[in-house]
């Protein structure tokens, strides 16, 4: 079945990532149509990354990644970036998170809240053996479905002192394989590749392809279909 059109019926945006880099590996181009079109977008990262660049100190990582992540988000016309502070690679999906996560949702109170694909595998499946997908990935996506939920009810965190938000109409995941939804991003492909290039760092140490070209690669592989389009795909959820 084709996937349908993204809703347009809301004006502010929350997306919700473990760690920087993780909204450019393909939902920053569908940011970037967002934007152009008038819509506030505001990012929430739960970590700094501060574990993800070998042979370089934690204490050292996180400002780094964190100033590239800034940069990167400015892009694609982000200006308000929130990191938790949740330590990079030990994310656990329970209580602690989910209040974070639903004090951060009644603070920016979006309409629409986004994350990341956090399946157990990048594989299809039947594929065997099969990309694992990262923890902090698994455990972030499912807390922030339930951190919707707690953001709008007044028993679950009581001592939360934001007001209790009950604004958010749509939750959006990352869907890469079949998604029932997507955006149009062809207007917006470059955008995303400068958005991602701007990792410089943390990309330099992947690979000796240089920056730009890996995150060429990157893009084409998030947003090309096989029928020359250009989307990024979604599941919906209601909020």
């Amino acid at each position: 079945m084709p996937s349908a059109p993204f809703p347009d019926d809301w004006q502010r945006a929350l997306v919700v990532a473990a760690h920087p880099d993780d909204i450019e590996y393909g939902i920053a181009a569908a940011v970037a149509a967002w934007t152009a079109a008038g819509k506030e977008v505001h990012y929430l990262l739960a970590t700094r990354g501060e574990a993800g660049m070998e042979g370089v100190a934690p204490e050292t990582a996180g400002p780094l990644r964190e100033d590239e992540e800034r940069r990167s988000a400015a892009v694609v016309g982000v200006s308000e970036v929130e990191f938790l502070g949740h330590r990079d690679g030990v994310l656990v999906a329970g209580p602690d998170l989910r209040r974070d996560l639903a004090a951060a949702i009644r603070r920016h109170r979006p309409e629409l809240v986004v994350t990341g694909y956090f399946g157990a595998t990048w594989t299809p499946p039947g594929v065997s053996p099969a990309y694992v997908n990262s923890a902090d990935h698994r455990a972030l996506g499912q807390s922030v479905i339930d951190a919707v939920a707690d953001a709008a009810n007044e028993w679950i965190f009581p001592d939360l002192a934001e007001p209790r938000w009950k604004g958010v109409q749509y939750i959006a995941v990352q869907d890469m394989s079949d998604p029932p939804h997507e955006v149009d991003v062809a207007s917006h492909v470059d955008a995303a590749v400068r958005s991602l290039s701007e990792h410089r760092r943390y990309l330099a140490l992947l690979s000796d392809v240089p920056v730009e070209e890996q995150a060429r690669q990157v893009i084409d592989m998030g947003t090309l279909t096989e029928d020359d389009r250009r989307r990024v795909g979604f599941r919906l959820y209601w909020g």
